[in-house]
């Protein structure tokens, strides 16, 4: 398979970047994404020129790390992360465009590489639970009904990767922060610190400088988890809940 690739090089975030075109050569449809743009970088080094900058870790759509847009979608064309997108989404002398997170709480680092510790400073702020429930064993003993179970483990399920803000049209992170915040507030463990986890949560995202949400879903349809649009729903009623509390 033979591809053109248009792939957004940006030396650091002071400086503008531009698009820069790359022919690729013996490309196996079994590749992966990120095994393609590795043999890219191989070429690259061969040539003495310097290989494109992306993020990536675990590469079995766990970590979130290896976030792309690719084509003007967030991890592509497929619905999951762009580690387990496969060159089999594509036709031989296909020209693919390949671009950073396009939000502005998320800064370009080099290349493809931007700063996501926006989301590390609103679960910072209330993504957790302080109640001592002792060992597993202890913690699990703790009865919790069947669907709030299921509910808690669906917004678990978020694997912070930004795809939702990447897809959304302002920019908004209402999609991961309702994550985190739903998965715990249903928990008999994270009651104590309801309130204030979502009071906080929500201010650190709106400091952060996420846009804000008009619920145009395209956050739950770039979701490779499949985090529901409905979350959004509940944060908010959360938040008015908690809001009300307060000012009593």
């Amino acid at each position: 398979m033979k591809l053109t690739l248009r792939v957004w090089r940006q030396k650091n975030a002071d400086t503008e970047g531009a698009m820069s075109t790359y022919e690729v050569d013996g490309i196996s449809a079994d590749m992966s994404f990120l095994e393609m743009l590795d043999t890219l970088n191989e070429d690259l080094i061969l040539k003495g020129e310097e290989p494109v900058a992306f993020d990536h870790d675990c590469r079995e759509g766990i970590c979130g790390a290896c976030s792309l847009v690719i084509n003007g979608d967030a991890h592509g064309p497929e619905r999951t992360t762009t580690c387990q997108l496969h060159m089999r989404s594509f036709q031989d002398g296909d020209t693919i465009d390949i671009e950073p997170w396009r939000a502005s709480a998320f800064p370009v680092i080099k290349d493809l590489v931007v700063d996501r510790s926006a989301f590390d400073r609103i679960i910072q702020a209330g993504g957790y639970i302080t109640a001592p429930t002792g060992s597993a064993p202890e913690a699990h003993a703790t009865p919790v009904p069947k669907p709030d179970a299921d509910l808690a483990f669906e917004h678990a399920e978020c694997i912070g990767c930004g795809a939702c803000v990447a897809a959304c049209p302002n920019g908004a992170a209402m999609l991961f922060t309702s994550a985190k915040i739903n998965h715990l507030n249903v928990l008999p463990q994270g009651a104590p610190e309801r309130e204030t986890r979502v009071l906080d949560m929500v201010a650190q995202m709106d400091e952060e400088g996420f846009g804000g949400c008009t619920l145009a879903g395209e956050c739950a349809t770039a979701c490779p988890k499949g985090i529901p649009l409905m979350s959004i729903t509940g944060m908010n009623k959360e938040w008015l809940r908690a809001a009300r509390k307060v000012k009593r």
